[in-house]
């Protein structure tokens, strides 16, 4: 999700798409946010972990 939100990001930026930088921003905080909760072992949608 992360290199998703970061590939978009570059992408709405160098084509001036104000919409795909938007979400690109929102995915990588997403991202960033799971990826901390997952860290630290705290459940993240109701497991603990993803296999």
């Amino acid at each position: 999700m992360i290199i998703l939100g970061i590939i978009l990001l570059l992408v709405g930026y160098f084509t001036s798409i104000p919409l795909v930088t938007t979400i690109g921003t929102i995915l990588v905080v997403v991202g960033v946010v799971l990826l901390i909760l997952g860290a630290i072992g705290r459940p993240v949608g109701g497991r603990k972990a993803w296999f």
